[in-house]
């Protein structure tokens, strides 16, 4: 299959990089003209927990140097995703499917305004914990799973298809009916520790053992609970406090995408994850002082890079 990876960063590296070794033809594509150039002249490095593996593939600033795909990837962090979408057309052939993986929420809906909606579809990947060590090199911790599904519900025999494709490379793939459900459960999580850790530059361990600022980060992914359930959200669970509990025995030593940003000196995405949360509560009549407060602190420091 004819892959387009489009925003080639940490997790959309360990996509194109397993992708590519499963004998897909791969293209690369990425605004990073350092990365891109790495990549073209001694092809890309993932290592971590899916092994060490450099492999060739296609790289480019200018998708239509790719042209036409069997399926385009939009990995761009979310803040890209508006200008990832405008640049697909010269990748989409007359059924070419869209898969966008994004934290957060909103991305599916940006894609809209510039492609045919039927096109998209929703993947939420948990458990990778991905990071850049150079141009062309990046490494992750894990690949817990990839979970897909249509953006209009119900799975379908070409959602199935591009599972396969995902699984023949090396992941833990699962298809889903209510890939709504999933984005709204991992964005949880998300509000729980990005932000949080972000705003108090601590790892997640250290911001749970603190008793100060804990309760604001549960506060953080609670509110997101609320607005969810009042938007009509179906969660696997009722109670969030356990949900997020039992998730924070998994990630003590993490340390959030999102502070990492920040000690880089890089924007994050606070406004597609702690940011939304205050977005949604206002539409369905809750309320999000957490995610208020926890997302001015984010980009109150933002300004100042």
């Amino acid at each position: 299959m004819k892959i387009a990876v489009v925003g080639v960063g940490a997790m959309g590296s360990v996509y194109a990089g397993l992708l590519a070794d499963a004998g897909n033809e791969v293209w690369a594509i990425d605004v990073w003209q350092e990365h891109v150039d790495a990549i073209r002249e001694r092809g890309l490095r993932v290592e971590g927990k899916s092994g060490d593996r450099t492999v060739a593939m296609g790289a480019t600033t200018d998708p239509a140097e790719a042209g036409p795909c069997d399926l385009v990837i939009v990995a761009t962090k979310a803040g890209g995703v508006e200008a990832a979408a405008k640049s697909l057309e010269p990748l989409l052939g007359d059924d070419t499917p869209i898969l966008t993986i994004q934290n957060g929420l909103g991305a599916a809906e940006r894609i809209n305004q510039y492609v045919d909606p039927s096109r998209v579809m929703i993947g939420v990947a948990g458990g990778f914990a991905a990071s850049m060590k150079g141009p062309g090199h990046a490494h992750h911790f894990g690949m817990e799973l990839v979970r897909l599904g249509e953006q209009g519900g119900a799975i379908t025999p070409r959602l199935e298809k591009v599972a396969q494709v995902w699984s023949d490379a090396g992941f833990n793939v699962q298809t889903y009916d209510d890939i709504d459900q999933l984005v709204w459960e991992k964005f949880i999580v998300n509000v729980t520790f990005n932000g949080p850790c972000t705003a108090f530059l601590r790892t997640a361990k250290a911001v749970m053992e603190d008793p100060v600022t804990w309760p604001i980060a549960m506060g953080c992914g609670v509110e997101a609970f609320e607005a969810g359930h009042a938007k009509g959200i179906h969660f696997s669970y009722d109670d969030p406090v356990a949900y997020i509990e039992r998730f924070a025995g998994r990630v003590k030593d993490a340390r959030p995408s999102m502070l990492q940003d920040h000690e880089a000196r890089r924007v994050s995405e606070i406004d597609a994850i702690n940011g939304m949360v205050p977005v949604v509560a206002r539409e369905v009549g809750t309320r999000a002082p957490y995610n208020e407060v926890i997302t001015a602190v984010v980009k109150a420091r933002e300004a100042t890079f």
